[in-house]
């Protein structure tokens, strides 16, 4: 264990409970957040931040009531109007709403837009081309020297899955990447693309003009089958307001890329730290599906969800009043004992592994999860073979960030 581990163990145990905030995005930065959710979950499950730089807001931190906060989207609303779904609110006047903040029906009705693109008879179609650019990424790799396994590999494999969902310039593809970047960043963390709320909206104006075009130019033709194809010719997506197609697509590129890429880096980083399960994967490749279900589980790539409360309520024996601000944390849901045997550990072949939060639950469950398990699945089939082991040779630079559990860049090596 770190010192930086065993300092936050030391703290967690002796703050006052009252004091615990895990909104802090230096907890997740430091990678020192689970003994704060340990204790929360041991002692209040259901915690009442009264005073964060976010507001007061409710930490749900264990498995069974989170999942009672995602069915029940009568009273626990993703509504924009309300605040949407993240412990920061998004300023009303920059405000950009999307399906994901959105309560049933009309969620509903932009979710069935897009859903098609992700159906498995077209990941199925989509299953040759995945793997014939994820063999030229890792036959492209260096072996001996080391390199930057997000740039080379996670952000590179994502981003060309972006460009094919949006049918977007393939020259220009990291644009793509840029604004997904600029969707989630923390404007106060001196490495973010934009360093202000105002910076950000401008940046996201700029990616709605040029997505824009495109999105007006599919408009004129037949449907095709990609993502502003859809938009454009959706029922319920094609005359969306500025800021709202704005959101949309902001939505459609953080879910096409984000999740996908911190778990392509996060197994790596997982299996080095668990030698005997790497070595068991290398001993049975048929357990790489079991493998990337718990590696998501593991890493946890969305920390937190918010929902704010259309009415009284009561979680976890707490009272919840009409306009509470309720984080359910899925890191600390993915961590629940009472819910997983033995959690703080990988287990590559662990029973039902896809019995985890990372995909969220109930109406807003991530509509591309089966993408991102085909993406990783891929990865993990043709790197196997390849390069039985890849080597993490120093600590990665993580995000700032109490929503994105996100890594900027972890050097590795493969062995000459």
């Amino acid at each position: 264990m770190c010192p930086p581990l065993d300092d936050a163990v030391h703290s967690a145990s002796r703050a006052p409970l009252g004091a615990i905030d895990v909104s802090d995005p230096q907890l997740y930065q430091d990678d020192t957040w689970y003994p704060y959710f340990a204790r929360l979950r041991r002692e209040d499950p259901v915690h009442y931040v009264p005073d964060s730089r976010y507001g007061p807001y409710w930490a749900v931190t264990k498995y069974k009531d989170i999942m009672q906060v995602e069915v029940n989207h009568q009273v626990y609303s993703s509504a924009s109007e309300l605040g949407g779904i993240q412990i920061e609110d998004q300023p009303k006047d920059m405000d950009r709403p999307s399906f994901i903040r959105m309560d049933p029906p009309k969620h509903d009705e932009q979710r069935k837009v897009v859903s098609p693109v992700v159906a498995p008879a077209n990941l199925q179609n989509m299953e040759g081309l995945i793997r014939e650019r994820t063999i030229r990424v890792l036959d492209s790799l260096p072996r001996g020297e080391t390199f930057d396994w997000v740039d080379k590999v996670s952000v590179e494999l994502t981003t060309m899955m972006l460009a094919t969902l949006f049918d977007y310039p393939w020259d220009d593809r990291r644009q793509l990447t840029y604004w997904s970047d600029v969707a989630i960043c923390n404007v106060n963390s001196p490495e973010s693309p934009v360093r202000s709320e105002k910076e950000r909206f401008a940046e996201l104006t700029r990616m709605g003009a040029s997505l824009g075009a495109l999105f007006n130019e599919r408009a004129q033709t037949p449907p095709k089958f990609d993502l502003l194809s859809m938009l454009a010719h959706g029922e319920a997506t094609r005359s969306m307001p500025i800021r709202e197609f704005m959101g949309t697509l902001a939505l459609l590129i953080v879910g096409g890329n984000d999740t996908t890429r911190n778990t392509m880096t996060g197994s790596v980083m997982a299996l080095n730290e668990y030698p005997g399960e790497y070595q068991k994967l290398r001993d049975d490749p048929t357990l790489i599906p079991s493998m990337v279900s718990e590696v998501i589980r593991y890493v946890t790539p969305v920390i937190h969800m918010r929902r704010t409360a259309k009415e009284d309520a009561e979680l976890g024996g707490k009272k919840i009043g009409k306009g509470d601000k309720v984080v359910i944390w899925y890191v600390s849901g993915n961590r629940d004992p009472e819910a997983v045997d033995d959690p703080d550990r990988l287990i590559i072949d662990r029973p039902r592994p896809r019995q985890h939060l990372s995909f969220g639950f109930g109406v807003h469950r991530c509509v591309g999860n089966r993408l991102a398990e085909l993406q990783l699945r891929i990865l993990w089939e043709e790197l196997l073979p390849r390069y039985p082991l890849i080597e993490v040779v120093g600590p990665p630079k993580r995000l700032y960030s109490n929503f994105i559990h996100g890594i900027r860049s972890l050097p590795v090596c493969i062995p000459a």
